[in-house]
């Protein structure tokens, strides 16, 4: 196909030999399935993020540093120049999210270049060569769900450890590859010791594989390993060896109303961005 103006650049410099063809479209980026020499990967190409909520922004990027004093600047006065070095800045925490958990074992693309807000990564497919499903195209059974379930939450220990949490992870960004399942879409990220958000994400996550799989393997829904993995990660004994049993004893306590009301209106928030993922990513 004839390439993207935003990919050409990449066949110029060489990082690229052809384009095959577009693989999806979403909210925020399209993804390219392209060739170098005898290697196929892919290329996502990120898209101005405008839909993005000003709550969900600042949550994701609390505590993210920025080196250049001047970026900082302008990114905290919202001149023009510093949104585009917050979009920079959005799209390299993906970047280095990649890099820091494929070191760390966690299954997740692997980066092989990032140039002129492109990210060029590994091309996940599953057992017959073809580019891996999503989660959420798939049906499994109860014992294929309990099987997922374990293996994805063994993956949120290993992010964890490396000081990580994906921050949306749902069945919509999770891949189904030939070997068991691989986690994408890593722009949201964050920093689990430096984020004042990090626990509520965390829990969200957990939760989301959780209600998923529940659909197939109704055990899981009883199951509460979010709590779980923080107080073990909040006291230093987490590992990717630490078998976890799904329960936790909270602890009472005064009610943190204004928390409470919080969760709901993120709840509500992550909802409708849901939907909105659903009706507008679409495979091609």
């Amino acid at each position: 196909m004839k390439p993207p103006s935003r990919l050409q650049s990449l066949i110029d410099e060489g990082l690229i030999d052809s384009v095959v063809r577009q693989l999806m479209s979403g909210k925020e980026a399209m993804v390219f399935v392209v060739r170098n020499g005898s290697e196929t990967m892919c290329a996502k190409v990120y898209k101005e993020a405008t839909q993005r909520s000003f709550r969900q922004a600042v949550d994701y990027t609390e505590n993210r540093k920025v080196k250049n004093s001047r970026q900082a600047r302008a990114m905290a006065k919202g001149t023009r120049f510093g949104r585009q070095a917050q979009e920079a800045a959005w799209q390299s925490a993906e970047v280095d999210a990649l890099y820091r958990l494929a070191d760390a074992g966690v299954r997740v693309p692997k980066p092989f270049n990032f140039f002129e807000g492109v990210l060029l990564m590994e091309l996940v497919t599953d057992e017959h060569g073809d580019s891996a499903p999503r989660l959420n195209d798939m049906d499994f059974t109860p014992d294929q769900a309990r099987g997922h379930h374990a293996s994805l939450l063994l993956e949120v220990v290993r992010m964890l450890c490396a000081g990580v949490v994906h921050g949306d992870l749902s069945e919509f960004n999770i891949l189904l590859g030939a070997d068991g399942p691989v986690i994408i879409d890593l722009p949201q990220a964050v920093d689990a010791a430096g984020n004042n958000h990090a626990q509520r994400m965390l829990y969200r996550d957990v939760d989301n594989l959780r209600v998923f799989f529940g659909r197939y393997c109704a055990e899981l829904l009883a199951t509460d390993f979010g709590p779980e993995m923080w107080d073990l990660y909040v006291r230093g004994l987490l590992s990717p060896d630490t078998v976890l049993t799904g329960h936790f004893e909270r602890k009472a306590g005064a009610v943190d109303v204004s928390a409470v009301i919080r969760e709901i209106d993120d709840a509500q928030a992550e909802e409708q961005a849901r939907r909105l993922r659903m009706s507008i990513a679409k495979p091609v």
